[in-house]
């Protein structure tokens, strides 16, 4: 199972993404309530994936994600947001990220987006 840092400006966000992680077996190592603690928490804890919202105070998850793929290029991200828009997702992935979910979501999209960018190696 996969070593899980949650990033989720929303506290409601971040007890349910730790529910559907812990329920699946995964473990969280962290959480983060904004762009910059992310960063660091990343630098320090080194997870197997990353959840990240887009909208975050002090520093958005698209910053966020380059600067964790410039620390890490083989940082497996994945955006969760509530911001639907083509752009947005097209920006993400040239950023980085790994994957995209849409909020709201199930726990079943959220596990399996998991387990597909687990599956893959970037190159």
């Amino acid at each position: 199972m996969a070593r899980v840092l949650i990033a989720d400006d929303a506290l409601f966000a971040r007890i349910l993404l730790r529910k559907i992680f812990t329920d699946a077996g995964h473990e969280v190592v962290g959480e983060a309530s904004t762009g910059k603690e992310v960063v660091e928490k990343y630098a320090e804890l080194r997870p197997d994936i990353v959840t990240l919202d887009i909208i975050m105070p002090d520093m958005d998850g698209i910053e966020a994600l380059k600067k964790i793929i410039e620390m890490d290029p083989n940082a497996k991200v994945i955006m969760i947001t509530s911001v639907d828009s083509e752009k947005k997702v097209i920006e993400c992935i040239n950023a980085g990220a790994s994957g995209y979910i849409i909020k709201p979501f199930e726990p079943s999209q959220v596990l399996s987006e998991v387990n597909r960018v687990l599956s893959k190696r970037r190159a």
